[in-house]
């Protein structure tokens, strides 16, 4: 029992007088290793940096600087951690975690696909994205100035104070509107007038209504055109071409031109009409009886 104790022990002792032999002699690369990590950690913000700086000058979109220069920032820490463990001669544990990311990429993949496509979504927003920060779009029925693009979602600032987060997918799958793109504009505006109204006159006296209208592109005729009959009213609708498609410009083109359509039918004697409904109280003759007859009938004692 004492010669397998003396044995065990021999053994034990020269295995840990290997391990630390193997330690020492490490030491200086181990030493190394961490040092290359920590400076590879500091290259990459000194660099990352710099790229930003420089890409800036040739690149007009924010969105593609801050992803060029995110991903010079992750090579360089992950060459540093790979030379790292090169030092430490763990090549095979090299091959084995690349292999090991392979794997565990394509799990993650599945598990958060929605985190995944939206930062595919910003990866392309930011190389070729259909609006830039500063433009005013409207997306997903959200209308607002862009204040940031990310690569997981762009922030909307609405006009009426509001800071919206839309996630970058939803931007791919849903209808988009960039008014800051668009050079000009027009400005529609449906009305009606009264059945018993002169539409040749109504016609005159609107156009004649815009021809000082200093918001409207000079070189573009504004437009009336008859759409239909209503339920009380002969519908048209006037068209208004701007020169720029600026948000601030369409309202206060839209809210002028409303008060000039209304001046111009006062003015002129003509009646946007109420919603009007016919009452049939059972008379033979179609579209009913005028009901100051049937008040006189009522009055003289006529059925």
């Amino acid at each position: 029992m004492s010669e397998t104790f003396k044995h065990a022990l021999s053994v034990l002792t020269t295995k840990l007088q290997d391990w630390l032999d193997s330690a020492v002699a490490m030491l200086p690369n181990f030493v190394l290793a961490v040092l290359v990590v920590v400076l590879a950690g500091l290259a990459s913000r000194r660099i990352s940096k710099l790229a930003c700086k420089g890409l800036d000058k040739v690149i007009d979109k924010e969105a593609l600087v801050g992803l060029l220069a995110a991903v010079i920032r992750v090579a360089i820490i992950v060459l540093g951690l790979f030379a790292a463990l090169s030092l430490l001669h763990l090549e095979k544990t090299v091959t084995s975690l690349l292999a090991g990311l392979g794997v565990a990429g394509i799990a993650l993949g599945f598990a958060f696909q929605d985190i995944a496509a939206n930062f595919m979504s910003g990866a392309f927003l930011a190389v070729r994205g259909p609006f830039d920060a500063g433009d005013t779009v409207e997306v997903d029925g959200e209308l607002g100035v862009v204040t940031a693009v990310e690569l997981r979602r762009t922030t909307l600032r609405t006009f009426d104070g509001l800071t919206v987060i839309i996630p970058n997918k939803q931007i791919f799958q849903n209808r988009l509107i960039n008014y800051t793109r668009t050079e000009e504009r027009r400005v529609d505006i449906d009305v009606g007038v009264a059945y018993g109204d002169d539409l040749e006159r109504t016609r005159e006296v609107i156009l004649a209504a815009f021809e000082d209208f200093e918001l409207r592109d000079p070189a573009r005729e504004v437009e009336l055109i008859f759409t239909g009959f209503g339920s009380s009213s002969i519908d048209f609708q006037v068209r208004i071409w701007l020169e720029r498609a600026d948000q601030k410009l369409y309202l206060d083109a839209r809210s002028e031109a409303i008060i000039r359509i209304k001046s111009a039918i006062d003015e002129a004697g003509l009646t946007i009409p109420f919603p009007i409904r016919t009452l049939d109280f059972g008379a033979d003759q179609i579209g009913g009886e005028r009901l100051d007859s049937m008040r006189l009938k009522l009055a003289s004692g006529q059925d």
